[in-house]
């Protein structure tokens, strides 16, 4: 190519490069104003261009909102979720210190039993061994009559 097609074909493009920068200064200046009435363009529906906005952004997030929060006092008024993990914590708590006083006095009469029968079996005390006969007998009587 020649140093004057390279200039023509330099200057066809800078030429094109101008027509395409003043079409779009028109159409941005002119969006709004029509330069042949001298007044403000009326949109029409099929002019307007969809834009993103803020309401289109959150238009399903309030319904979305709601939804979840329902979900959640649904969960909430669970009975399940109200009870506690461990319901008788409390009631342990409180009968542990009676529990403690009783095993002392279930232990006690326990030796005391042992030791009025060890002394029954060496023959020191026969009215007593006498008094456990009994009691073993009404007790075998209670038994009878609550299986009948």
């Amino acid at each position: 190519m020649s140093l004057a097609e390279t200039s023509e074909t330099r200057k066809a493009r800078l030429q094109e490069l101008k027509r395409r920068k003043e079409a779009s200064q028109e159409i941005i200046k002119n969006r709004n104003f029509d330069p042949e009435s001298r007044t403000l363009k009326k949109h029409t529906a099929s002019e307007d261009v969809e834009m993103d906005t803020v309401e289109k952004n959150i238009d399903g997030l309030a319904q979305l909102v709601i939804a979840e929060d329902e979900e959640k006092r649904a969960e909430e008024l669970n009975v399940f979720n109200i009870a506690p993990k461990r319901p008788n914590w409390d009631l342990k708590r409180e009968t542990d210190k009676k529990l403690a006083k009783l095993e002392r006095k279930t232990q006690e009469a326990i030796h005391t039993l042992i030791r009025q029968r060890l002394a029954a079996q060496k023959g020191e005390s026969d009215d007593i061994v006498g008094a456990m006969r009994a009691q073993e007998n009404a007790q075998n009587e209670e038994a009878l009559s609550d299986e009948e």
